[in-house]
This record gives structure tokens, C-alpha cells and sequence, in this order.
């Protein structure tokens, strides 16, 4: 059992992941947490960014294009196969009981955030925990357009893995001591996300009760 409480630890410990799995691991762990449902408590934001910082001090020593390339492609092809699961396997999905792994809470709340922004969900969703992992799951299960899926992924894919990973290169190269603070910067992109998952929640259930007024 204390195996296993460690293997978690590691799982989100990002400096610990990006020290020693480096490139490998961390292309693993973002094509997991893009699609793959189990994967949502594994981490994203900070992992990316962090492994920009480490790859720009050197401590990872990975070129940027190919970083850039391999996490970008890890993110397309795991919310792709995410597309897939929820559109051979969503129903089945939706109906498992709740679990450790699982709840239908998650589904539920991805499925107001397509209702409030549409398409624009699977951009929108590069940048927030858990939406991120069950929104191409969702597109597979409502059918979407797998030529628009595949524009939106490809877009936020972009825009998700070029502004964190590019962001904490540039962050790593011109100011080396910033790695002597990383615990803030995870602490800091914890705060961000869970305010924007909770603020987007809530605003997203507040537009559905007054479209339901509106019906009634």
C-alpha cells in the first residue's frame, strides 16, 4: 500500500518527474492527461511550464523544438484518443458508478462548459484541470465533427504547449535562479487553475438555471 501512496507522490511531483523520467515520462504523462479519464488528477499546467524552466536552465537538456514537438504531439494524439474512447465508449462511460478514478460530476460540468462556448470548449479547456481530460471524451460522445474536433485540438494544442513550455524556457534561460522557487510557481499555477475550474463551474451552472427560467 506504500508503494503505491509513493508511486502517487511521484506522479505529482513535477520536479521529481521532470528530473528523472525526463523527455519520456513527461510526453507519457501529458497524452494520459489529455484524454485518457483516469488521468485527470495527474499534473498539466505546471508541468509544462516547469519543464520549459528546466529545459531553459539546462537542468533538462532537451532542445526547445524538439521539446515543443513531442509535447505538442502528446497532447493532440492523447485528447484524439480521448475523441475515440468517448465515441466508441461514452455510454459505457457514462454509466460506471462513481469511483476513485471516476465521477459523473466530471462529465456533467465539461458538458456545461461545451454548452456555454461550444467548439471553442476544447481551446478553452487546454487550460483547465480535469475539463481538459474529459472535454475531447465528450466530443466523441456527442459525435463531433471529427474535422472540427481535430482544428480545435490542433489550435489548443498550440496554443496550450507553445505558451507554457515557451513561457518557462524563455523564464528559465534569462533568469536561472527562478528554478531555486519552484514549489511557488506549483502552488501559484494550482491557485490560478482551481480559481478559474471553480469561477468557470459556477458561472457556466448560473447561465443553465437562467436558460432553464427562460424555457419554463
Amino acid at each position: 500500500m506504500q508503494q503505491l501512496i509513493d508511486f502517487f507522490q511521484y506522479l505529482l511531483n513535477s520536479e521529481e518527474i521532470i528530473r528523472t523520467g525526463g523527455l519520456v515520462l513527461i510526453t507519457l504523462i501529458i497524452y494520459v492527461e489529455n484524454g485518457l479519464f483516469f488521468g485527470f488528477f495527474l499534473p498539466g499546467d505546471y508541468l509544462l511550464f516547469l519543464t520549459g524552466v528546466f529545459a531553459g536552465t539546462k537542468v533538462l537538456p532537451v532542445a526547445l523544438p524538439l521539446l515543443l514537438l513531442c509535447i505538442f504531439g502528446a497532447a493532440v494524439l492523447g485528447s484524439l484518443t480521448g475523441y475515440g474512447f468517448g465515441y466508441f465508449f461514452g455510454e459505457k462511460l457514462q454509466n460506471r458508478p462513481d469511483s476513485l478514478f471516476f465521477k459523473k460530476q466530471y462529465i456533467e460540468t465539461t458538458r456545461e462548459y461545451f454548452a456555454k462556448y461550444g467548439s471553442r470548449t476544447l481551446v478553452i479547456a487546454r487550460f483547465l484541470p480535469v475539463v481538459r481530460t474529459f472535454a475531447p471524451i465528450l466530443s466523441g460522445l456527442i459525435h463531433m465533427d471529427f474535422r472540427y474536433f481535430m482544428l480545435y485540438n490542433i489550435i489548443g494544442g498550440a496554443i496550450w504547449v507553445g505558451s507554457l513550455v515557451g513561457g518557462g524556457f524563455y523564464f528559465g534561460e534569462k533568469y536561472p535562479w527562478i528554478v531555486n522557487y519552484v514549489h511557488y510557481i506549483i502552488i501559484f499555477f494550482l491557485a490560478i487553475t482551481t480559481f478559474t475550474v471553480i469561477r468557470g463551474y459556477l458561472s457556466a451552472r448560473k447561465e443553465m438555471g437562467q436558460e432553464k427560467e427562460v424555457v419554463k
